[in-house]
């Protein structure tokens, strides 16, 4: 049986992509690049499943409504950029190239690298069960980037232009400033690396942890129930993060998949009454601007909550 999604990552290979790479010199990455285009093609499937499943929810089980959605259109361009481009490039070939050198490094100076399944042996054969936790290790690392975005000033600056957007759908998951998404794969690929995640299965895991957070962020009243909130972030649980009340550096609900880490560090909030979103006290360009007034926005933002105990001390003297 013919798998589509490999047959149209192979088109997309011969056609595109190996003239790309014998006109470039750059050959050696033949193999990965079909990888590039095979991961691509998951990308675009993912979008094609959040928006089967969250449209309906917002449409028919609608949390708040406007009577224009112009900035909800930017937010489908993160997204296209991020799950078809930026997705592959990073997850496969960063991680990929990273962990090859960094093993290969190893196993010349006599290391053999750890695996999950190598420190516990009784994984071996399990793979569902290590893929489940190497997922709830990975949104651990996760929980605390993203706690940090909003502990350290500069850095909040940056995923300030994130939670700008007063019109939050599921399309809002990937609106990030530049910046904050590479830091955002940098501290992913390293928690992979650290853990041993195979190259193969660091994007599908990518993948399958984003699926989850896209829907965490869909404007809809859809409620997991006491118990279900408790084992996934729903959206109503994420929307409390995004609440005019918790924006900016004192917020709450920093899981993006697994509410365990708020419960357990009591960064939890169960309130079922967050409606309105955004954050006031940013600039209006990160909520309405363009693509670049945005990027240009964050950046002067960040470099402003950088510098302002500097600027502080300055007046005071």
């Amino acid at each position: 049986m013919i798998d589509p999604f490999a047959w149209i990552a192979g088109w997309i290979h011969e056609t595109l992509l190996l003239p790309l790479l014998f006109s470039t010199g750059e050959m050696e990455w033949e193999d990965t690049s079909f990888m590039w285009a095979l991961f691509a093609v998951y990308g675009v499937l993912q979008v094609v499943i959040n928006y089967a499943i969250c449209v309906p929810a917002e449409r028919y089980f609608p949390l708040a409504r406007w009577e224009r959605r112009e900035t909800v259109a930017m937010d489908v361009i993160y997204t296209l950029i991020a799950r078809i481009g930026v997705f592959p490039l990073v997850t496969f070939f960063g991680f990929y190239w990273i962990q090859t050198a960094m093993n290969g490094w190893m196993t010349d100076h006599g290391y053999i690298p750890p695996t999950l399944e190598s420190l516990f042996p009784a994984l071996l054969g399990l793979p569902v069960l290590t893929f489940f936790i190497y997922a709830v290790v990975l949104d651990s690392a996760d929980y605390w980037r993203h706690r940090f975005s909003h502990t350290f000033g500069w850095w909040y600056g940056l995923h300030a232009l994130h939670h700008a957007q007063r019109q939050m759908t599921f399309w809002s998951d990937d609106r990030n400033h530049v910046l904050d998404d590479v830091i955002t794969y940098m501290w992913f690929i390293g928690a992979g690396l650290l853990i041993g995640i195979p190259p193969l299965q660091f994007p599908l895991l990518v993948l399958t942890l984003r699926l989850v957070e896209s829907f965490s962020h869909a404007n809809t009243r859809i409620s997991f129930g006491w118990l279900g909130e408790r084992l996934l972030v729903s959206p109503q649980f994420h929307r409390a993060h995004h609440g005019l009340n918790a924006a900016g550096r004192n917020s709450c609900n920093y899981g993006a998949v697994f509410p365990w880490w708020d419960m357990l560090f009591r960064t939890a909030d169960f309130r079922h009454d967050v409606v309105e979103t955004g954050d006031a006290r940013v600039p209006e360009a990160l909520a309405t601007g363009s693509w670049l007034a945005q990027q240009k926005g964050g950046l002067a933002l960040s470099w402003r909550l950088l510098t302002r105990p500097r600027r502080r001390k300055v007046a005071a003297e």
